[in-house]
């Protein structure tokens, strides 16, 4: 189980967010909190703590009037941390290698892959052509209806057809080199880990990162028990860094 840091960037800004509140129209998001330091700053924070493996999201759409300034902040921290960083938001077969270049690890995607949902396959196989499947992580965020997790698009707010579940890690596996799952439901709103959904990522066999509601280090001990210390995860708003009250030491502390 390895600590994954994450740098989130709405409106040109390093934020944390109520994701499952994120709307395109007039760019608009509840905001647990907004930083006066930009993202290379927390780009060499992390390359000192020699935290790799992290992510840096662009969430504004490209239609946003903020979505150049926003990417110029992914590109910055990119940048910085060659190599330390995955790069998400927007990514498609056309742009993944500019993020390649500048230093992303891997590319991250959700709606260029998950789109009118389901699985488009053509779409996929382009982007494995574009970077290689080595460099792709997808994207399963999701939320649970009726009695099964949905991969969860546009902003959190459409459902496709596929199910979190050990058969499509296994046939998307194929195309990717890991996966990054946040539990919508309970993403940025400190309410607890959803150890239901752990359990199930648990039975995936490639690298696989949570992100959900993570509010104390009680959580991190279930997390690691519910996962079987299979699962990576990341923690948003209640890091000290981002103006909450678990440490960052303390967590790379115990966790290696």
């Amino acid at each position: 189980m390895i600590f994954r840091p994450c740098i989130d960037i709405h409106n040109g800004k390093v934020k944390q967010i109520v994701g499952s509140t994120l709307r395109d129209d007039n760019d608009r998001a509840t905001e647990n909190f907004v930083s006066d330091r930009d993202a290379s700053w927390y780009a060499q924070l992390y390359k000192s703590y020699r935290l790799g493996g992290g992510h840096v999201i662009n969430l504004n759409s490209k239609e946003s009037s903020f979505y150049e300034q926003s990417k110029a902040q992914v590109i910055s921290a990119l940048n910085e941390f060659p190599g330390g960083l995955m790069a998400g938001g927007g990514i498609n077969a056309d742009n993944a290698r500019e993020y390649i270049d500048a230093g992303a690890s891997h590319v991250i995607v959700t709606s260029f892959v998950f789109s009118g949902g389901r699985v488009c396959m053509d779409n996929l196989r382009a982007l494995t052509e574009s970077v290689g499947a080595r460099r792709i992580v997808l994207d399963l965020s999701c939320k649970k209806a009726g009695g099964t997790y949905l991969v969860a698009t546009d902003r959190w707010q459409s459902l496709t057809d596929v199910r979190v579940n050990t058969d499509t890690f296994e046939e998307l596996g194929k195309y990717c080199d890991g996966f990054l799952v946040h539990a919508v439901d309970a993403e940025g709103r400190s309410a607890g880990i959803d150890t239901e959904l752990i359990g199930i990522l648990a039975t995936c066999d490639k690298d696989i990162c949570y992100a959900g509601g993570i509010s104390s280090y009680d959580d991190i001990d279930r997390l690691k028990e519910a996962g079987g210390g299979r699962v990576d995860f990341t923690v948003g708003s209640r890091l000290d860094i981002f103006g909450g009250d678990l440490g960052i030491q303390e967590i790379i502390e115990c966790t290696r």
